[in-house]
Parts: structure tokens; sequence; C-alpha cells
């Protein structure tokens, strides 16, 4: 019996990777291996569920069973990968082995958690896939005030989410402003005054120390002595690439799984894509250069070599109080920022040395140029 493509991962990455597949290929035993129920979600819709009205099950596109039919897959769903034997092609699942042709790492980051003082660590919510998005829900149900850690990109869009869902949102970050490693200053400042005038109160600078129960709410303790009341909090701090496997398994991790430009790990017959990933030094927690992954790695699996190139990859936050889209400048080039518009509408681009546009942030109303500027932007990896 031939062994399968075995992919460990359901999210958007395991999933979307399969559908490629299955496009080139209809026949090759095909196996989806996943930790959680295996619903097939798209996770950027997370973030827009409260002000949808939404739950777990309307962010839901379609169970596992109809997911398997589609696909012509077998998925084992709430099972965990214990350990991967490169040198046999096999992987582990407690006692029982499975044998692959060509195994697939798909399994996306984790959140970063850190340690909290008081008595109210299990009232720390973090969000990262539809179970943890229906246990929120659950624990929001008839409460009012949120605090949510972190000012980022996701901390960012879950305030807006939230407020727009009727909570009254507090964001503690220990950063000078919001989505630091993505905005210039100029272009932060309009989307924390445009969450601000939704109804968004920002702490930026002090830490949470301690979390303590008082009577039906909340006390979280500043760093700067600050106690704020609060009925829940949700960690936004960030993610980190699913590595641990990997490395007991001899591949080589660096932030993410290290991967060439086919997505090869460092082992024959072992591929990574999606959050997990890092491609040529490039590891990218975003939709597009998942799609662009998945659709070239499914040409490897089905017998044509195809390296993945990233064109332009500009992220569009779903911060409807401010619109916002960005094109960071790639890591490490030096560029000069220029600020166009005023008030909430902004045009920031950045230019290098040569007049080479390397990357912009648009808000407000400048969103709607970003197709344009789009095609003036180089390859991230071409």
């Amino acid at each position: 019996m031939t062994s399968p493509v075995v992919i460990i991962g359901t999210g958007l990455a395991g999933y979307n990777l399969a559908r490629e597949f299955r496009k080139l290929d209809s026949e090759t035993p095909l196996l989806l291996i996943t930790a959680d129920d295996g619903r097939s979600y798209s996770k950027p819709m997370l973030s827009t569920g409260f002000a949808k009205h939404k739950d777990a099950d309307g962010l839901c596109m379609a169970e596992p069973g109809a997911m398997a039919e589609q696909l012509n897959a077998q998925i084992r769903t709430h099972t965990r990968i214990s350990g991967i034997d490169p040198g046999h092609k096999r992987l582990w699942i407690g006692e029982e082995a499975v044998e692959y042709r060509d195994l697939v790492l798909a399994w996306g980051a984790q959140s970063v958690q850190v340690p909290i003082q008081g008595d109210a660590g299990e009232r720390v919510f973090p969000i990262n896939d539809l179970e943890d998005y229906a246990r929120f829900r659950a624990a929001a149900a008839g409460k009012q005030r949120v605090l949510i850690l972190g000012a980022g990109l996701i901390g960012c869009e879950f305030a807006n989410d939230m407020c727009l869902g009727g909570y009254q949102c507090e964001v503690v970050a220990p950063c000078e402003q919001v989505m630091p490693t993505l905005l210039p200053p100029v272009a932060a400042a309009a989307v924390q005054a445009g969450l601000e005038a939704l109804g968004v109160r920002f702490h930026l600078g002090p830490v949470l120390t301690r979390l303590q129960q008082a009577g039906a709410a909340l006390e979280a303790h500043l760093s700067d002595g600050q106690v704020l009341s609060c009925d829940l909090v949700v960690s936004a701090i960030g993610l980190r690439p699913r590595t641990d496997l990997a490395a007991a398994a001899g591949l080589q991790v660096n932030r993410g799984v290290v991967v060439d430009r086919q997505l090869r790990t460092s082992h024959a017959h072992i591929f990574a894509l999606g959050d997990c990933a890092e491609v040529e030094g490039i590891n990218l927690l975003y939709v597009m250069p998942l799609m662009a992954c998945a659709r070239a790695l499914a040409q490897t699996l089905c017998g044509k070599p195809t390296a993945v190139s990233y064109g332009p990859m500009p992220v569009t936050v779903k911060t409807p109080a401010c619109p916002l889209v960005v094109s960071p400048p790639p890591h490490g080039v030096e560029g000069t920022w220029q600020v166009q518009g005023s008030g909430a509408d902004l045009k920031v681009l950045c230019h290098g040395a040569d007049g080479q546009l390397l990357g912009y942030a648009l808000t407000g109303a400048a969103v709607l140029e970003k197709l344009a500027l789009n095609r003036q932007l180089p390859a991230l990896m071409a």
C-alpha cells in the first residue's frame, strides 16, 4: 500500500495545501492530522466575530467530515504527534507509527504567554484558533469590560472588534506606540486616534504584573501603579512559530522551521509552510505568503519542484475605526520615510537612496492607493 502524503495541521496552511494538491493529484493517499477539532475556518476572521455577532459555529466554514469528503482525505482530529522519525519516514502518535511518503509541517504558531502573578490566571484568554475563540466567547457572555494585553496588529484588531460588539476595551502594552514593529510613528498615531475615538483606552508603557479576583470582577495591577478593573483579559502579545517537535527530530530550526525556496526542511521528504516555516530567512505570519507557499508546494509534491516567490506582501489590518494597509520595508534595508496627507488620511512612504519605493503605510482614505503603490514595490523574494 502506498504511504500517504501527511499534513500536520488543518488551519489555512494545511487545508489550502490539501486543496492545491488535490487539484493536481486526485489519487495519492492524503492524511491530515490536527490537535484541534479539524473544522475549516479563516483565522483572520477571529478578530471580526464580535462586530458580526458570530460565535465559533458562525465562523466555521466546514466540518471535518465535509472536508475529508471534499479532499478525498482522511482527517484525524484531536490527535497529537509525539515524535517524528525522518530516517524511517514515519511519525509517532503515542505508540502508533504512521508512515509517510512526504510529510508537511503546517502546525502554525503558538501564543506567547507570560507568567502573571495573582489568583486569576485562568481569566486570561489567548485567541489563536477557533476553539480558543469559542472558550473566550463563552467567558465574555454577559461581561462588559475587556483588558487586552498587546498593542500589535492582533491586539488592535480585537480592540476594534470588541468595541463594535459593545464592550469597553482597554489596551496595555510595554511600547511607545501601537504596532511598533509594523508602523512608522505617524501612522501608528492615526490608528490609535481612530481607536480612541471608538472608545478604546490605551496604557502604553506599563505591563500587567498582577491579576486578581475582586468579587465578580478582576483587578489588573500595572507596573506603573495603576489598577484597572475589568471582567476578563485577552492575551495578544504575539505568536511564536512551533518548532519543538521539529527540533527534537533533528530538523534545522531558527525563528521557525528552516526551509529553502521549495519549502524543504533539512531532511528529505519533510516540508513546512505557514506560520511555522522560515523561508530563506523570512518568517511571515500572514495569509498572502501562506497561499503562495501552498501553490508552490503542491507542485513540488506532485513531482514538479517549484520554488516559491513572494511579490509585494501588503498587510490589510482590520481596524475599521482607521482603515490601514501596510507594506513594511524589507528587514535590514535602510530608507527614508515621507508623510503626505493629514488627520486620519495619511500616505507614509519609505524610499531608498535611489528613489525606489521600499514600503508604505496607508491610513483612512489613503488605503485606496494601495494597488498603484504595490506596482512600484520590489518583490520580497523574486
